[in-house]
């Protein structure tokens, strides 16, 4: 399969993108690219805020539950959206040997 363009890959869904980002960062053992990724979502801000005591379980679970959904693809806002389709493209782009496969 031939490598794909930055206008090829912008033409994609933010979903398909972040399937194919993630099926590389899977087949590479890429912690550092979900790490990025996971710091990108709004979610990611309110988790941090949590002082971890028992009071805050709930929220803590909530907040993990939004992280997942958002992380899987079920709930880019606004703002986050565009920033993720970049770290999609970018790693897709920087990867073209697995973006292929």
């Amino acid at each position: 399969m031939s490598e794909a363009t930055f206008a090829e890959l912008d033409a994609l869904s933010t979903e398909e993108l972040r399937e194919r980002a993630f099926a590389v960062a899977r087949h590479r053992l890429d912690v550092g690219f979900f790490w990025a990724v996971l710091r990108h979502l709004p979610s990611a801000d309110e988790a941090e805020e949590l002082d971890g005591s028992l009071n805050a379980v709930g929220p803590t679970i909530d907040e993990a539950v939004a992280l997942w959904r958002e992380l899987t693809g079920h709930g880019y806002d606004a703002q986050s959206e565009p920033l993720l389709r970049a770290a999609f493209i970018d790693y897709l782009l920087k990867h073209p040997e697995e973006a292929g496969k």
